[in-house]
């Protein structure tokens, strides 16, 4: 079910061409792939129906913001109050403008955009050497794409955009663009800590404040309106990191009793097991070659002779192999996933497109990753969730957590032997 391109001077000796000739095959295969999800996707739009879910409060809050609305306590839909950032209004006022507000012609461009996303995504797997052929066999998401229009799908595309940037080192273009995916929908900020020490090890300080000053810049940029006339209710409202979801929604912790689920408690513990695993991964394993994120926050103090070369310096080596810069993002976004109080069913578009990718990087047998792949995909499809789909959704989680921390790590530099 996997193809991996490692090793493709022998592969290319074994066909018949020249040796160091680059390896074609995975791109026709993505091509493909994406010819026939096109096609599926128009399939669908046609002949499946919609399913009302945000879309009718999307296009009032955007409407309170076209007539002038500016106190985010006041932009509300029929599902509730505005809880995004500004970026989401500007996104879904020219979807509104270029629609009409019409649910068929905003399918369509879901339907678009669906495929951008997944161009974006076989990109990713393509450079980091692994392409998969289960990005196209989800049921779910292909209905949180063109059937329930959910801004998700902007800020993973974004999301990944600035993945694809960022792989290819063009970091301060990338936390720009990351940073519009953050103003869409804040889920991915999963993404913040691992991306944030990426940034550590390929950039001077110095580099690392300005892309991040830029980043800043654009949630400014974008929140003026608001920034200037009701600045209090646009944060408080737009970043809230505080809000809890509702038990009956959740896929998972429903095995959990909802007082517990909804209690400061359970969410102080599952922030601190967060934090505490990433720690764990980013110390014995995404700094494993530099000898431990420890070692290596004081080797850049320890090799600094002035405060002008310790800002302004990168560390040696600097140059992040793709396949390095793509694990690392992922997992950490999955370790998020994993320690999620609540995840609603469009939260799967957070981490499925990942999800081949991680399993993969884990030295389960084929079958396992598939069987893995395919129970996810199961629980996120039962309607609604159940204490046993959710707790055996924590399960497969776990399982694949613990191939990630038990796999071999994979080199960080390019052109560096560990």
């Amino acid at each position: 079910m996997a193809r991996a391109v490692k090793g493709a001077a022998s592969t290319a000796a074994a066909a018949g061409r020249p040796t160091g000739s680059p390896d074609r095959r995975p791109l026709y295969f993505a091509a493909f792939l994406l010819l026939a999800d096109a096609a599926l996707v128009a399939l669908i739009i046609a002949f499946v129906p919609y399913t009302k879910i945000d879309w009718d409060a999307y296009m009032s809050q955007v409407d309170a913001f076209l007539e002038g609305e500016r106190d985010y306590t006041k932009i509300e839909g029929d599902t509730g109050p505005l809880v995004y950032p500004a970026g989401f209004l500007y996104v879904y006022s020219a979807i509104k403008f270029i629609t009409g507000g019409q649910v068929f012609p905003a399918q369509i461009l879901f339907g678009v955009l669906y495929i951008v996303n997944l161009s974006l995504v076989l990109l990713l797997y393509v450079k980091t050497e692994v392409l998969v052929r289960l990005l196209c066999l989800s049921k779910r998401v292909h209905s949180i794409f063109v059937l329930r229009l959910f801004n998700d799908c902007f800020a993973m595309t974004l999301l990944h955009a600035a993945m694809v940037l960022i792989i290819y080192h063009k970091w301060y273009l990338g936390l720009i663009v990351f940073s519009g995916a953050v103003s869409i929908k804040m889920n991915v900020l999963l993404f913040a800590p691992s991306l944030f020490l990426l940034m550590l090890k390929a950039m001077s300080i110095k580099g690392v404040f300005f892309a991040l000053l830029g980043a800043a810049v654009v949630q400014v940029l974008l929140g003026i309106p608001f920034l200037l006339t009701y600045p209090v209710e646009y944060i408080s409202r737009a970043f809230n990191l505080g809000r809890v979801f509702i038990h009956f929604w959740s896929v998972n912790f429903k095995f959990v009793p909802e007082k517990l689920f909804v209690s400061k408690e359970l969410a102080v513990a599952l922030l601190v097991l967060h934090l505490t695993t990433l720690m764990v991964f980013a110390h014995y394993k995404w700094f494993k070659h530099e000898g431990g994120l420890f070692r290596f926050l004081h080797s850049r103090f320890r090799d600094a002779t002035s405060i002008q070369k310790l800002i302004s310096c990168k560390p040696t080596p600097s140059t992040l192999s793709k396949e390095h810069i793509a694990t690392v993002m992922f997992v950490g976004n999955f370790i998020g996933i994993v320690c999620a109080r609540s995840l609603h069913y469009q939260f799967y578009s957070w981490y499925f497109y990942s999800l081949p990718f991680l399993l993969w990087k884990t030295h389960f047998p084929t079958p396992v990753r598939i069987i893995l792949f395919v129970g996810v995909e199961l629980c996120w499809n039962i309607y609604p969730s159940t204490a046993y789909s959710s707790l055996l959704l924590l399960f497969m989680h776990i399982s694949i957590l613990v191939g990630l921390c038990c796999s071999p790590t994979e080199n960080p530099y390019v052109n560096k032997r560990t």
